[in-house]
């Protein structure tokens, strides 16, 4: 459900994300096809998706927990095990109804899974991409270096872009040859230094 989560408020984060790219999503992570969502779907979808993207934004546990908190306080019913009318195994719902708006569904749904990974791992539950030209967020998976970036595609580019940056800084150019900067001055065509 939280790897559902992610993929879904990936998939909302573009301006004016296509219906069809939703609806995908929906489908690869269990939904039963055809699932048709109109662009007023999606746009409760991504209000959701919003309001949830701030809890990827928490950067220590207690502010991940308060923030969950309050999406549930205030956009969560009562838990209860659905099986669709036996269409589905058992699982649980926190929605006003099984048939109850996308946006609705998203909010409460994410928020169970995401309430599950702060309560078994007593951290955020995951984080932002520190990319400039990211904004995908990502779940923060077992022990080691804090995680920055939402994939190894943009942990690369920024490695790569830092790297051009530095190496631009110190007047080396991408061969590796010295950037030779020219001296105003006795045999320039420019006017003489002051």
């Amino acid at each position: 459900m939280a790897r559902r989560t992610v993929a879904l408020l990936n998939a909302l984060s573009p301006e004016e994300p296509q219906p069809e790219t939703v609806a995908a999503v929906l489908c690869e992570y269990g939904e039963p096809a055809p699932v048709r969502l109109s662009t007023a779907d999606v746009a409760d979808l991504r209000l959701a998706a919003e309001e949830l993207r701030a809890v990827f934004e928490a950067t220590d546990v207690d502010l991940a927990a308060s923030r969950l908190n309050r999406l549930l306080a205030r956009g969560t019913g009562a838990l209860r095990l659905s099986s669709h009318h036996g269409e589905s195994p058992w699982h649980p719902h926190l929605d006003s109804d099984d048939e109850a708006p996308w946006g609705e569904w998203l909010l409460a749904s994410s928020c169970l899974a995401l309430t599950v990974l702060v309560w078994d791992r007593q951290e955020p539950p995951g984080g932002v991409c520190a990319s400039p030209v990211c904004r995908h967020v990502f779940i923060t998976r077992g022990s080691g270096p804090d995680r920055r970036y939402c994939s190894r595609r943009c942990a690369t580019r920024e490695r790569v872009a830092a790297h051009r940056r530095n190496r631009a800084a110190a007047g080396i150019g991408p061969r590796g040859e010295e950037r030779v900067t020219p001296r105003r001055g006795a045999g320039s065509s420019g006017p003489p230094a002051p």
